[in-house]
């Protein structure tokens, strides 16, 4: 878990581990939800805070399914899991929200942090 004290970075949410959530944890506020948004600039916050998405076009299908199954094992070692949309035979879109709690947790922000990584190795 990130130091509320301190302003969430992409190194420092790269670095972290999801906590396991089945619900009792408080959703992040709108506030709190920007802050760790201006970490991750490649997402997109929705208008009501409750989910970051990243739109990813690769180069063919086979990439954009080699993707998605990079994407999974790195999901799988976090045991947070994104919703991924693949269409038009390349467009990957990626979803982050914590479903326990109907809204954002810090894990979305990791997630995405590692996800922003992974793609910048590739």
């Amino acid at each position: 878990m990130i130091n509320e004290s301190e302003r969430p970075t992409a190194q420092s949410l790269a670095a972290a581990k999801c906590v396991p959530c089945e619900g009792g944890v408080d959703k992040l506020t709108g506030e709190q939800a920007d802050s760790y948004a201006q970490a991750t600039p490649e997402w997109e916050l929705d208008a009501a805070a409750s989910a970051i998405s990243r739109k990813i076009n690769c180069k063919n299908f086979v990439r954009a399914v080699e993707l998605v199954n990079r994407i999974a094992e790195v999901a799988e070692t976090q045991q947070h899991h994104p919703d991924l949309h693949l269409t038009g035979y390349r467009h990957l879109k990626v979803v982050l929200t914590t479903h326990a709690i109907g809204g954002l947790s810090e894990n979305d922000f990791i997630l995405a942090a590692q996800i922003d990584q992974l793609l910048a190795n590739r």
